[in-house]
């Protein structure tokens, strides 16, 4: 835990085709953190859209931000493009290299693979994409938030809530973390238990993934491509 006294800078990167849920459901944490100042980031002002279309707006751009205490990285379909964009990658290794804590959601794992930032880290992504993990050199870790040291990984979409709160306990102590979930009424109870592919239905998990197949095929091709050009050894998947 850090000290209370220290104020704490946390900023979340903010990408064209992001899932939206990966920021806003860790901001409702972490923007509630005590003595802290929560940013958002982005490579220029100009609002961008998430996945399915909503307009987020950042604070401030990339090269205006500070370095930061707490990275917030997350993921969604746009963490594509975002793989090849030097400005983000060159921003995500300096960002890591000072940062205290590092928090990665979903497919924002496969961004900071692509910075060269997941050698020998145990880690997780959403359930698409996690075959993926060992082309970055990582090891995959099958569990909803996996800590490694400073950093903490999430899973898929949701999964950034809880490891935003574990990340908030790290940093301000579990009685902060549980006011914070408190306010947020934070006790879900869905009315299906198909949240993970071990749980749902088979005809569910086959149509989920059917879904998914096109950007799946992509991303892998993708983390093939950066895995050679950052001398990893790929794995046959």
């Amino acid at each position: 835990m850090i000290p209370h006294d220290t104020h704490l800078q946390i900023g979340s990167l903010l990408f064209d085709g992001l899932d939206q849920i990966d920021l806003t459901g860790p901001f409702e944490v972490l923007s509630r953190i005590p003595n802290a100042t929560h940013r958002i980031y982005a490579k220029t002002m100009v609002p961008v859209r998430d996945v399915k279309g909503l307009r987020l707006a950042p604070d401030a751009t990339l090269a205006d931000s500070p370095q930061l205490d707490v990275l917030h990285d997350p993921g969604g379909f746009g963490q594509e493009a975002a793989m090849d964009d030097e400005e983000i990658l060159a921003w995500l290794q300096k960002q890591v290299a000072g940062a205290g804590h590092i928090f990665s959601v979903c497919t924002g794992a496969l961004l900071l693979g692509a910075a060269g930032l997941l050698r020998e880290r145990r880690a997780t992504t959403h359930w698409a994409s996690f075959h993926l993990l060992p082309l970055f050199g990582a090891t995959p870790v099958n569990e909803r938030v996996v800590v490694d040291g400073n950093w903490i990984f999430a899973a898929g979409v949701t999964a950034g809530i809880d490891g935003a709160l574990w990340l908030a306990a790290e940093l301000r102590g579990g009685d902060a973390a549980r006011a914070i979930q408190l306010y947020m009424q934070y006790a879900p109870e869905p009315p299906f238990d198909s949240g993970t592919p071990e749980r749902a239905p088979r005809p569910i998990l086959a149509q989920a993934k059917r879904a998914v197949a096109g950007i799946t095929a992509q991303r892998e091709a993708t983390a093939r491509r950066v895995a050679a050009r950052l001398g990893i050894s790929a794995p046959n998947l």
